[in-house]
């Protein structure tokens, strides 16, 4: 409005007055209206929307999932346990992950999630044992690597076949019929999870393609599945990416269903929650070299690890516009001590004065998830966001909650 930011109908500026910065905001309309997106996209399919926990595991986020109905896509008994804090259905729960200890897999069977979408011979061999001590059926998808570059980032692809993720394609058929004979097992699913974030249908076609010749294979041996997991990576706009709809990959899957009378599993985290959140900084200082702008905020690297990591573009702009605007090209970092410490570098950006307060967008996936306590930092808190009303739904770390879990005496 005006010249000003707002979340919703809340300044933004007035949210720094009150809880200061470091700080993420979010849209809860907004992550309510892309909820709706993909709802209304599926509603003819028959289908499960798990949302990605670890885009962003806060637990009032997870309670908007589990209002509307909305499952989730977990990778380790923390996250089982935030889903089930906040009233997550465990029948509409699925557990990836190349790495779950005994404990988690116990913890899970326990719980009674829908399905283990299991990523290896061992862990297969550890679930059936497991389960077989408990007197409980562990129902299984196998999770597939196609081999199927997605474009993602090398850090961020899951389906290319050096990639630690699922089955070799090659072997999966003779690994289904090892889960079918061995005990307490019951391989209903098959999953496939490209990488993320994923701009074009192209990849989940060609999955589509794979998958669908190993069922039909599967069915003439006798085993039948009835659950497709295509994963999610649904990509957003960054800064000029054109994305596929949730009506476009929906209408991909159908066919699919139909003709193998399958139900499917989407995972979508970062459509859901990436363009919600925001992350709000204060220019502590601007420091200038004879050959570079700095803009050092009081953010850093530790709250919004994504662009030294993957190299990811945010846009950053000022939370109030300056009434004569000016542009300067400057890097805007942190205080980290790392030269990795950095939001963006050489950004065309108006030309502001210290204190000024800055918003960096889409950060509303993999943002405050990611975030650490690196340089005894305490991390941010997280702020929720509905029309004119706002409510602090993680407080801000303090020195003292650095050290709570150590000895100090």
């Amino acid at each position: 409005m005006g010249n000003e930011l707002f979340c919703e109908n809340v300044a933004l500026s007035s949210l720094i007055k009150e809880y200061g910065t470091p700080a993420y905001v979010y849209s809860k309309a907004s992550i309510q209206n892309n909820l709706e997106l993909l709802l209304g996209a599926f509603e003819s399919v028959n289908s499960q929307i798990c949302f990605s926990v670890k885009s962003n595991s806060n637990i009032s986020i997870l309670k908007l999932m589990a209002q509307k109905g909305v499952g989730a896509d977990i990778v380790s008994g923390g996250e089982l346990f935030r889903a089930i804090q906040a009233g997550i259905a465990p029948d509409k729960i699925v557990y990836s992950g190349v790495g779950k200890t005994a404990e988690e897999l116990r913890y899970a069977l326990k719980t009674g999630i829908r399905m283990f979408n299991v990523e290896s011979e061992p862990e297969l061999e550890a679930l059936s044992a497991i389960a077989e001590s408990m007197g409980i059926i562990a129902p299984v998808a196998l999770r597939v690597n196609p081999d199927i570059d997605a474009e993602t980032h090398r850090f961020t692809t899951t389906a290319k076949k050096e990639n630690k993720f699922g089955l070799p394609f090659d072997t999966a058929i003779d690994i289904y019929k090892k889960a079918y004979n061995l005990p307490n097992i019951n391989p209903v699913g098959i999953d496939v999870h490209l990488g993320s974030p994923i701009l074009s249908l192209e990849p989940y076609k060609k999955a589509l393609e794979l998958l669908s010749g190993i069922i039909i294979k599967l069915k003439e041996a006798g085993i039948a599945i009835s659950t497709i997991d295509i994963g999610g990576g649904f990509g957003i706009t960054y800064k000029d990416e054109k994305p596929f709809t949730p009506v476009q990959i929906a209408n991909l899957i159908m066919p699919y269903l139909k003709s193998l009378q399958c139900n499917c599993i989407i995972e979508p985290g970062r459509f859901i929650v990436g363009n919600s959140g925001v992350l709000l900084t204060t220019i502590t200082y601007i420091k200038k070299t004879d050959s570079k702008l700095f803009y050092i905020c009081d953010a850093g690297m530790n709250d919004l690890i994504r662009p030294p990591l993957y190299g990811s573009f945010h846009d950053i702009i000022p939370v109030i516009m300056p009434n004569n605007v000016e542009m300067t090209v400057a890097d805007i970092v942190g205080p980290i001590c790392e030269s990795a410490d950095f939001f963006a570098k050489d950004r065309p950006i108006e030309l502001l004065k210290q204190q000024a307060h800055l918003a960096i967008k889409s950060s509303g996936a993999y943002g405050f998830s990611m975030s650490s306590q690196y340089n005894s930092r305490p991390r941010a808190c997280e702020i929720l966001v509905d029309k004119s009303s706002h409510s602090c739904i993680r407080k801000r770390e303090t020195y003292k909650d650095l050290i709570t879990q150590e000895q100090t005496s």
